[in-house]
Parts: structure tokens; C-alpha cells; sequence
């Protein structure tokens, strides 16, 4: 796998230190040293490979690490914080994403044999150890950014093979999983999005219950077997991130920035901050935009 590594590493040398386009629908990659700061984020669903170095994420108080021996699987938008480490000096952080399709993931199931499900299969995210075979169909999609005019034939016959190798594997049942309208996780997926997309309004489990067709208890249980957490914590943490990026911006003050996501309570919104990023607002804003800041 070392040879295979070593040839992604130079096709993607390129890459910048943020989401970078490849010119393969689908596939961005990035390079270097990436502020903390730009790692906190809502993750949508995607499948993460490291071709160097290494990437921390925190989801719901847990750290979940991976490198070129790993993949990262993520089924649902989930909040998370992270690091990038570098391998050394001269070995910066690369890695390469391909994000997730249920239709595509749906139209490859019609082609293989149903799998049953296992008891205990449950979470929206996990680490996995890499294989020969997953690796190869990820130097293939690569070599498409040398042959650009084979993108349109090949690139989707690449991605499916991704696919495939990736619902061979210990959590490719998540991937079957979104592509299942009726699965639970599915379902949850509704949820997430309402209240991704509503984050500054008040949760309300019943509605949300109501929106996944189940029963407040069993909405409770499975939202909390894919996320981690419970809806209320789910939505503190989508909010607690977008103030951080408000406040970087320098849209506004820590009280007005707290009121504007969602917060009743300017005080609460402080304290909640300072335990999520270790830092009060206004400080840790501070400091970040010291760092950002270009030199004279």
C-alpha cells in the first residue's frame, strides 16, 4: 500500500490548505497546516481517507483519530471539532474526501445481495482500518486529475467501486443505512437536517418525533444511538459553532452573537462557550484572529 500512497501523495500535491477541487465531481482535498478553528464545523456525510499525516475529530466528547492505516465513514451531518498533525517538516498533512450520495449508494444495492442486519450496529460516524482494495480504487479516481477527459466516463464507475469496498467493510452498513429511506438512521437524518437548518429556534421533540414517524422515546433512543447526543446537545453544538464563526468575523459582540443563534441568556451562551472551546468568547474570538492575521 506504501507504493500506492506514495503516487496519491504526488497527484495531490497541489492541493491548498482548505477544500480544494480536483475536477472530480465529488472529490476535494486539502494540504498543510489547517487552523483549528476551520476544523470546527458541521461535517456532512462523506467518506475521509489521509494520505499523510494525521486528523483528530471531536464528536460528542470523543475523539475519534485516524491516519494513511484508516478511513473515516460519516453517515449524517454531525458537529464536530478537530487537528490536523503532520508526519514532519517536510511531510504536511494531505487528505482527500469523497462525499456521500444515499442515491448513489441506493443504485449500487440494487446490484448486490440483500445483507441482514447485525444486533448492535448503531452510531452516524466511525473509524476503519484501510485495505489494499479501497486504497487502489482511490488511486484510480486520482489518476482521473491527469487524464481530465476520462472524468465523465470514468469517475462514476471509480466512485461506485469507493462505494463498494466501503459497504464490504466493518461500517458499510451505514451506507446502507442512508440509502434506506425507511432505515432509523435514515429517518434521524430528517431531524438532523431540521434542526441544522433551523439551529437558532427552539427545539421541539415531539415535532421532531412527529418528522421521523416515531414515538418520543424511540426518537430519543435512536437520535442518540447516531449522534451521540441528545437533540438539545446536538443543536448547542451547531449553535455554539456558528457564534464562534460570527464572532471571528467580527459581526458582532458576544451578547448580540449569543441572541442571533439562538440564546436567551447572554450569561448561559458565555459559560457554555468557555466549556466547548476551553475559552471565553471574546478571548478566544481574539486569539484567533491574532493568529489569522497577516503579518506587516
Amino acid at each position: 500500500m506504501q507504493t500506492m500512497l506514495e503516487e496519491m501523495r504526488r497527484l495531490t500535491a497541489h492541493a491548498e490548505n482548505r477544500p480544494t477541487e480536483t475536477g472530480i465531481p465529488g472529490i476535494l482535498m486539502v494540504k498543510g497546516e489547517i487552523p483549528e478553528h476551520k476544523l470546527g464545523a458541521v461535517y456532512e456525510p462523506m467518506v475521509n481517507l489521509i494520505l499523510d499525516g494525521s486528523k483528530t475529530l471531536t464528536i460528542a466528547g470523543q475523539d475519534y483519530y485516524y491516519d494513511p492505516a484508516s478511513y473515516f465513514v460519516i453517515s449524517i451531518d454531525v458537529p464536530a471539532t478537530g487537528m490536523v498533525q503532520q508526519s514532519g517538516p517536510d511531510r504536511p498533512y494531505l487528505g482527500v474526501s469523497l462525499s456521500l450520495d444515499p442515491a448513489k449508494v441506493a443504485a449500487l444495492l440494487l446490484d448486490l445481495p440483500p445483507q441482514s442486519y447485525q444486533e448492535g450496529q448503531s452510531g452516524g460516524y466511525s473509524v476503519c482500518r484501510m485495505t489494499p482494495e479501497l486504497l487502489g480504487a482511490w488511486l484510480r479516481m486520482l489518476q482521473l486529475m491527469e487524464r481530465p477527459q476520462d472524468i465523465p466516463a470514468l469517475a462514476p464507475a471509480y466512485e461506485r467501486e469507493i462505494l463498494y469496498r466501503v459497504l464490504q467493510g466493518p461500517q458499510g452498513w451505514m451506507l446502507r443505512d442512508i440509502a434506506a429511506p425507511d432505515s432509523a438512521l435514515s429517518r434521524i437524518r430528517l431531524a438532523i437536517r431540521w434542526v441544522r437548518e433551523h439551529y437558532a429556534e427552539a427545539v421541539e421533540v415531539e415535532k421532531l418525533a412527529a418528522l421521523t414517524a416515531m414515538s418520543v422515546s424511540a426518537f430519543h433512543r435512536h437520535f442518540k444511538a447516531v449522534t451521540a447526543m441528545s437533540p438539545i446537545q446536538f443543536q448547542k453544538r451547531i449553535r455554539l459553532l456558528q457564534a464562534r464563526q460570527l464572532l471571528i468575523s467580527q459581526s458582532g459582540n458576544a451578547s448580540s452573537v449569543a441572541y442571533s443563534v439562538g440564546y436567551e441568556s447572554a450569561s448561559q451562551f458565555t459559560r457554555e462557550y468557555a466549556r466547548f472551546f476551553g475559552q471565553p468568547p471574546a478571548r478566544d474570538a481574539s486569539l484567533i484572529r491574532e493568529n489569522i492575521r497577516p503579518a506587516a
